[in-house]
């Protein structure tokens, strides 16, 4: 009787440690992390070395395939397994062109076959990666492509689109419409012989393109590109590969790979950098998402009951703290810049990663080449585990010195919240705006004339530098700033309405943070009242360029705004000691601001320049002291200052009026 209740008593405590011991295991802090690994497919003539981490599978197989989608395995090899989690198998000859998919066993459960989330080259859909001689893609000069120049973030013009709007309506006169290849096309003419694609962006004057999200996704199915099919793109499938929707044959994975680089090219040879809309906080699927059919949870941050969570308001957030995750941002990022020539990137809902992966980012950027700068939306869209202190939010925007961050103070300050049709902001009427108009003027940074408590999001400074605050007043998220204007000011007129947003447009370009523009908006863009467009129709979506024709006035008016931006650095001076020294608010009263830059400020050629903003519909009489040149007033711009103000001016309603001294 003793010995079987010895023998039962040592059952059960060798169960229990067995329990324990799978538990520990199970735990994603005690896998084996492999920092300093390469994990990416190394190709060559010779052989190919194919490899995953996937500490917890206890078998890996590679199958390999003829075609990018259907048919059976024309072989299948088994993974041996290595140190810290990593498995990998070498084949013989040279692979180019053969597509292979990997399989986990794990608790003796086979996962879906995946294209591992090293891929860097898919077919169609992204269902099974590709070998690729990578070289084969580069078009004739990509290895003497330059990126332009930029000293400092609030040089750069951003513009902001989704590259299927800028085309795909019939009256772009694009030959490639929706395409990579229609984006760069030159020669486009729109309704009465309007520029359209890269030759307008060039007229316009901006400096850099933002592609909205361009790498793999789920939402658009590319096998069935005969029928339309529109999503802003934020569901991502296969990070390190171009989207295949946007190429002319998505089936043959090398295809989306060469025109991406011919788009990045022309841009380059145009003057334009490039910005890539990237979204590492969550994926477009989770249970069977890419991550998860590697290392099944690992990716993902859980609540402490084991649910995950899900700050994303997408379904899951990754977890950019854990080594491995973070190593794969850095060299996604990194592969990005290198192999594609990328000059920035936008994080999509930055405030979920951590604040050492966004510095870690911005460190790894710049060792590529120091013109590449990262900038994201300071915020989440839901609760996260990871603690706020954390959290790479706006608010710890001056923990993150390379980087900037977008200002909803100003943005909504100018036009109203974007979350309430019916609010207003300072250029359509409301009351106390003027202090966050202020506080974006100067970039968010301290300045001794801002009164933080009456700013309507930030009750502080939140930016060491003015260009860590980007200015804006509309993106591809909510209203168009005209719908914003029309749905918020429905007893305005067309002609109130018009003057309102070229004010907005106005401010955000004569502001010291970084400018950022919404495609379309300098042709009064509308969604028909749409806020939320991305997966509703082209007919939604689209920019019509017979608007280009309608609102002339308000293209020429963003044309000039450009020009002067450009051409006076002082609306865009690098340090806040020189915002602070050099400029000052004369005026702050009910929908009217001014302000002086002194001093030649950043090397500006002009010595003073006064700035007055009049939100009023009616004019208004305003007394100066000295002698000025008047270089805007309302929609004249004349830089060489041919006019002379008298020791009074009329400044119209709804307007900005722009001196200067020599």
């Amino acid at each position: 009787m003793n010995r079987i209740f010895i023998f039962l008593t040592l059952s059960i405590l060798i169960m229990i440690s067995c329990e324990k011991n799978k538990n520990d295991l199970s735990s994603f802090d005690n896998y084996p992390t492999s920092m300093e690994a390469n994990l990416w497919l190394d190709y060559a003539k010779e052989a190919t070395t194919f490899k995953i981490w996937s500490p917890p599978a206890e078998k890996i197989r590679l199958h390999l395939y003829e075609n990018g989608n259907g048919g059976k395995p024309t072989s299948t090899h088994t993974l041996d397994q290595r140190s810290n989690g990593i498995w990998s198998v070498q084949l013989d000859g040279d692979l180019h062109g053969t597509y292979y998919t990997y399989q986990v066993k794990i608790d003796g459960s086979w996962l879906d076959e995946t294209p591992g989330i090293y891929a860097q080259a898919v077919g169609v859909n992204g269902m099974r990666a590709m070998v690729l001689d990578k070289e084969s893609t580069n078009p004739p000069g990509w290895k003497e492509d330059k990126r332009p120049s930029l000293k400092t973030p609030n040089e750069a013009i951003i513009y902001e689109l989704h590259i299927r709007d800028i085309t795909i309506h019939p009256n772009a006169g694009s030959a490639f419409p929706g395409k990579y290849l229609g984006l760069v096309q030159p020669d486009t003419k729109g309704p009465e012989g309007v520029s359209t694609a890269i030759d307008h962006m060039k007229a316009l004057g901006i400096t850099h393109v933002h592609l909205l999200p361009t790498y793999d996704h789920y939402a658009i199915d590319e096998s069935k590109l005969d029928s339309a099919q529109f999503n802003w793109g934020y569901d991502p499938q296969n990070y390190n590969v171009p989207e295949g929707s946007f190429s002319s044959d998505p089936f043959n994975a090398e295809v989306r790979i060469k025109e991406f680089k011919q788009m990045v090219q022309a841009f380059h040879e145009n003057g334009i950098g490039v910005i890539l809309d990237v979204v590492y906080n969550h994926t477009g699927r989770t249970e069977n998402s890419n991550f998860n059919l590697e290392v099944p949870g690992y990716y993902y941050r859980h609540w402490e009951d084991g649910n995950l969570s899900d700050a994303s308001a997408c379904g899951n957030e990754t977890a950019s703290e854990r080594a491995m995750m973070r190593k794969y941002i850095l060299e996604s990022v990194a592969y990005w810049a290198e192999e594609y020539h990328l000059d920035g990137f936008r994080f999509d809902l930055m405030g979920i990663h951590d604040i050492e992966t966004m510095n870690q980012v911005a460190k790894k950027v710049k060792s590529i080449d120091p013109k590449i700068f990262v900038y994201g939306e300071g915020w989440s869209a839901g609760d996260s585990p990871l603690p706020e202190e954390k959290r790479a939010l706006k608010k710890h925007t001056m923990q993150m010195p390379q980087i900037t961050a977008f200002s909803d103070d100003l943005r909504d300050g100018l036009k109203g919240s974007v979350f309430y049709d019916d609010s207003t902001g300072f250029v359509s009427g409301a009351f106390q705006t003027e202090e966050s108009i202020k506080f974006g003027i100067v970039g968010a940074i301290q300045h001794p004339q801002i009164n933080y408590p009456e700013v309507n999001y930030s009750d502080a400074p939140w930016a060491n530098e003015p260009w860590q605050s980007m200015s804006y007043v509309s993106c591809h998220d909510n209203h168009t700033v005209y719908d914003k204007l029309k749905v918020s000011r429905k007893d305005a007129s067309e002609e109130d309405i018009i003057a309102m947003a070229k004010l907005t447009q106005a401010i955000v370009l004569t502001s010291q943070g970084t400018a950022f523009i919404h495609a379309g908006s300098e042709m009064l863009r509308t969604k028909n009242g749409e806020h939320n467009s991305y997966n509703l129709p082209d007919e939604i979506n689209r920019i019509d360029w017979s608007r280009k024709v309608t609102y002339k006035e308000v293209f020429n008016f963003y044309q000039n705004l450009i020009q002067l931006r450009k051409t006076h650095p002082a609306f865009r001076m690098t340090t806040a000691d020189e915002v602070s020294k050099n400029l000052e608010f004369k005026t702050v009263e009910h929908s009217l601001i001014s302000y002086q830059i002194s001093n030649n400020a950043n090397g500006d050629e002009w010595k003073n320049i006064y700035v007055i903003y009049n939100a009023r519909p009616e004019e208004v009489q305003y007394h100066l002291n000295g002698e000025w040149n008047i270089a805007v007033m309302g929609d004249d711009f004349d830089l060489e200052g041919n006019q002379k103000a008298g020791r009074s001016i009329q400044v119209p309603g709804i307007s900005m009026v722009v001196l200067f001294q020599e």
